[in-house]
């Protein structure tokens, strides 16, 4: 009964988005969850038949006492069917194997993207305050800004474009 509890507590759709699971994988888990379920329904409905039969109530209802000693013949002579359940367990076994393979698939990818992460975050720490930067390393870390105000003073532009619209036009005269 715990258990069932614990099922019904379970939030399937965040641990799906959480893990980043694939579209293939999550309707397979679904589609598992809703058999299982259905499966369990079923078991408990037939649980809770009764599974004896009164043929004394129907030898005294009904007037036909030998349908009543055939219906009892058939029942005492029925002998249930055995399954070979050996395909179903290995589409189970295939199914596991899948799932454990995407799910180490799964676990390489976000161990590589902690690692970058982890990599962006120690350049951020470490990285200088925006303050305390010269021209000079700005030119370095980004040549194009160089080569831009060379065509600039080449030109005899003086002024960048779209600032005096940006933040207006500063001069007195």
């Amino acid at each position: 009964m715990a258990s069932k509890a614990a099922a019904v507590a379970v939030d399937f759709s965040r641990i799906y988005s959480s893990l980043g699971l694939g579209k293939e994988t999550i309707s397979s888990l679904q589609a598992f969850r809703k058999r299982h379920s259905e499966a369990q329904r079923l078991a408990h409905t037939y649980a809770n038949q009764p599974t004896t039969i009164d043929f004394a109530l129907y030898r005294s209802v009904l007037k036909n006492q030998a349908i009543v000693d055939e219906a009892e013949k058939v029942l005492k002579e029925f002998k249930p069917i055995t399954y070979d359940v050996n395909a179903h367990v290995k589409a189970i076994e295939t199914f596991e194997a899948t799932a454990v393979a995407k799910a180490k698939e799964t676990e390489e990818k976000i161990d590589v993207e902690l690692q970058e992460l982890q990599a962006t975050l120690a350049n951020i720490e470490q990285a200088r305050p925006f303050d305390q930067l010269t021209v000079d390393e700005v030119g370095k870390a980004h040549p194009r800004i160089f080569e831009a105000v060379e065509t600039m003073l080449k030109k005899g532009k003086w002024t960048v474009p779209g600032y005096k619209e940006k933040f207006g036009d500063l001069n007195v005269m």
